[in-house]
């Protein structure tokens, strides 16, 4: 189904206006799913995020200002977000030794488990993979690295 097909408009006053729109209406698609799979987990779209942030610098530490950096999703309260992580024992925090007003975080062994889940379930999504060949996936990357330049 095309764009204009999927939000009933028949015209857009440009090509840009309608690569614009189909990428906000295929984003928001991708991001439906993925909060349907994180919901049973009691976790968004962004404490993911920040898991597979904490997951890639594993075993080291990260400090807030860290992850605020390479969030995907800037929105919301980093602290509030991470409270609930930390709530349920996925990310652990600790005074940083050399400059007690730093907290460290890390991501423990139930985060991981937890991350290694949710990607099984995420692999279920297919749509990518199905419907586009690896040299395709890797023009759209290129084209999306592109236009945020």
């Amino acid at each position: 189904m095309n764009i204009n097909e999927a939000i009933q408009q028949k015209k857009f006053e440009n090509e840009w206006e309608r690569a614009l729109i189909n990428l906000h209406f295929t984003s928001n698609v991708f991001r439906d799913q993925l909060i349907a799979i994180l919901k049973p987990y009691s976790i968004n779209d962004q404490h993911y995020n920040i898991l597979r942030i904490l997951n890639g610098r594993y075993p080291k530490v990260a400090c807030p200002g860290d992850i605020k950096a390479v969030l995907l999703n800037k929105r919301g309260d980093l602290t509030r977000l991470l409270d609930k992580l930390n709530k349920l024992n996925y990310v652990e925090r600790a005074t940083n030794p050399t400059n007690r007003r730093m907290v460290d975080i890390r991501i423990t062994k139930t985060g991981i488990a937890l991350l290694k889940k949710i990607k099984s379930e995420i692999d279920t999504i297919k749509a990518l993979k199905e419907n586009l060949t690896k040299e395709e996936a890797i023009q759209l990357s290129f084209l999306l690295d592109k236009i945020r330049k």
